[in-house]
């Protein structure tokens, strides 16, 4: 299916900012799973681009003039292939999506949760299963939970969204030996109070990276675009920043996906 997406970010600032840099991993490349027919970013002024550590498109915005407020726009077209994974698998050893991190620590809660579904002999069984009891235990709940958040935080409160998800997701594989990072994108839903931004995870089964998407409790991912990817939220979140000066921030994020043809 071809899928429409249109994101608007656009940030305000209490006093004028000396200087601005916004860090944009929101342009998606081609793979099996997904084929870029248009795709093109609104900015207030050029942005350098490059790849990432992780292969993901970077695009470096700095605006060195005073400013109180900046737009960000990304829109494009995308086509999306059903029941087919992304097999661009990166120039990185999948052993690089073992290492933790802040976000991702699994505390002895999280660790005793992962084992106690865990089967050797089933891998990829046993993590839809582990999948679905995480989301019973977790039940998605907006505006619960901070960016900032940990996945132990999370995972003790006993709420969160896919962000959450994720990360106590990751922290779960990690801390059975299996790779799996976080990836970032959106999601194309027949509900429209769905948020169209989204996050998931992958891991390293079978010799190859697997979605699992604890919010939705699928491994199907029919309906998903993929942005980034990296060890947690920081490393692929679609926009992050630095600044200097501006006081109190406020960011307001609008995105849409939306469905061109309908499959038969």
């Amino acid at each position: 299916m071809k899928l429409n997406v249109s994101h608007q970010t656009h940030y305000t600032y209490a006093q004028q900012v000396k200087r601005s840099t916004q860090y944009l991993r929101l342009t998606p490349q081609n793979s099996s799973h997904q084929k870029i027919l248009t795709w093109d970013l609104s900015l207030p002024e050029y942005a350098t681009r490059t790849i990432d550590a992780y292969g993901n498109v970077l695009h470096v915005l700095t605006l060195d003039q005073p400013h109180q407020a900046i737009t960000i726009e990304a829109n494009g077209v995308v086509e999306i292939e059903d029941n087919v994974e992304d097999d661009n698998c990166g120039h990185l050893s999948p052993l690089v999506f073992l290492r933790t991190s802040q976000l991702t620590h699994a505390d002895p809660a999280i660790r005793d949760f992962a084992s106690r579904y865990y089967r050797p002999q089933a891998q990829h069984e046993s993590l839809c299963k582990l999948m679905g009891e995480l989301l019973l235990k977790m039940p998605y709940s907006p505006g619960t939970t901070t960016v900032k958040d940990s996945a132990a935080q999370a995972f003790s409160a006993q709420q969160g969204v896919c962000q959450d998800h994720t990360h106590v997701f990751l922290a779960c594989c990690r801390s059975l030996g299996i790779p799996a990072r976080y990836v970032s994108g959106y999601l194309y839903s027949e509900d429209s109070a769905h948020v169209a931004t989204h996050a998931w995870a992958e891991a390293w089964l079978d010799d190859r990276w697997q979605s699992f998407d604890v919010t939705n409790n699928t491994c199907q991912p029919n309906q998903h675009l993929k942005l980034a990817i990296g060890i947690d939220y920081l490393d692929a979140c679609p926009v992050r920043g630095i600044r200097l000066g501006g006081g109190c921030e406020d960011m307001h994020t609008v995105a849409a996906v939306q469905i061109l043809d309908i499959p038969q």
